[in-house]
């Protein structure tokens, strides 16, 4: 598995800790983009039609032999508001939002499931030591 990064910010992304998170939900290349509120807020206009900025975005890619998994979109802006608001780094944040976008990536979704991501961050959030906070909002 491979990440292709594109860190348009100053963030300092561990792709160590993604990858091992990543390995443990599928071998499919990843893209990763790093961004700032006014790029992630451009997407979630485009492709959700919300005029707002939003934490991660997934855009999962056909499943084809050869394709990438899909790519993920976070944005650094809503990792430093929150680590500081949930009294937990940044670096935590980033990779609760991680967790949360390859799930989706890799087909679970909070707003139609029975609790499957919600259950399965948690899983996550446990195995890899993380703080808890991403599953206090979900709830």
């Amino acid at each position: 598995m491979e990440f292709s990064l594109d860190n348009q910010t100053t963030f300092d992304v561990d792709l160590d800790i993604l990858k091992q998170i990543a390995s443990t939900v599928t071998t499919k290349d990843i893209e990763l983009i790093v961004c700032y509120n006014d790029y992630i807020k451009e997407l979630n206009q485009e492709f959700r039609q919300k005029d707002t900025p939003t934490d991660v975005l997934s855009f999962p890619y056909e499943d084809m032999p050869m394709i990438p998994l899909g790519s993920i979109v976070i944005s650094v802006d809503f990792v430093n508001e929150k680590a500081e608001f949930y009294n937990h780094t940044p670096q935590e944040e980033f990779v609760l939002l991680f967790i949360h976008g390859i799930l989706h990536l890799v087909g679970y979704d909070h707003e139609i499931d029975n609790g499957e991501h919600r259950e399965k961050e948690e899983e996550l959030i446990k195995q890899f030591n993380l703080p808890n906070s991403l599953i206090v909002r979900n709830n």
